[in-house]
């Protein structure tokens, strides 16, 4: 899941960036409220973690500007506060959670998942094709009722291509939602990933593959058989 971290203090952004990228979350940082507006422009988060205090401003008042354009990205606001007022108002100005600093990476990683589950509670987030299930929340793959591990990167690359089961999925789409804005990325980097994960769906005999659309990108399709079982059924 791709997240936005929007603090100053380069040892908290490079422990916290650190601990959720252990976790399967991709990590944008900006650094002022100027580089999370930009950021915001070119690319689609599942949840923002801000700090309050920023040099060019108050992240407060840029969330609730966020909120009156129209944005319903989940937000978790980290502070030294200890104001209880201004903490109601930081709930009240758009705030989904708030986390006192300092930091534990593993509060924060089990916050971020309960405001997750709170955001997708109205609809099931389970995702399924053909004999596999990803829980996008707990990050936890099954083929046939089976877990599988399958290490974070690949399962960034699985998770965009089956919110776009059956499409088209252009390489540079793939590649910025997997890979960090300032993440230095090799020319082969998507190919091994998708390698691998070839790989893993063939071992647990996945009922869906991963097709090559040249020179463009990567489509996720049902295997022969399981569209066979779909035509005659009329649904998966």
């Amino acid at each position: 899941m791709r997240t936005l971290l929007v603090d100053h203090h380069t040892d908290l952004t490079r422990s916290v960036r650190g601990a959720l990228a252990e976790c399967g979350f991709t990590v944008d940082v900006a650094r002022t409220l100027e580089e999370a507006s930009t950021a915001i422009c070119f690319a689609s988060y599942e949840i923002l973690l801000l700090e309050l205090a920023l040099p060019d401003g108050d992240s407060l008042d840029w969330l609730r500007q966020l909120r009156r354009d129209g944005h319903s990205i989940p937000a978790i606001i980290m502070s030294n506060l200890n104001d209880l007022d201004r903490r109601i108002a930081i709930f009240n100005g758009g705030a989904d959670d708030f986390l006192p600093k300092p930091v534990s990476s593993d509060e924060l990683v089990a916050r971020m998942r309960a405001v997750l589950r709170r955001s997708t509670q109205v609809t099931d987030p389970i995702i399924e094709f053909g004999n596999l299930t990803f829980d996008p929340i707990s990050r936890q793959v099954c083929v046939g009722g089976r877990p599988l591990k399958i290490a974070r990167r690949e399962l960034s690359i699985l998770e965009h291509l089956l919110n776009r089961a059956g499409r088209t999925v252009p390489r540079e789409q793939l590649e910025d939602s997997v890979y960090a804005f300032n993440h230095e990325v090799s020319a082969n980097a998507l190919e091994v990933g998708i390698y691998r994960l070839r790989g893993h769906l063939t071992k647990s005999a996945a009922t869906l593959r991963i097709k090559t659309a040249r020179g463009i990108g990567y489509i996720l399709e049902l295997t022969g058989t399981a569209s066979a079982r779909v035509d005659r059924t009329g649904k998966q």
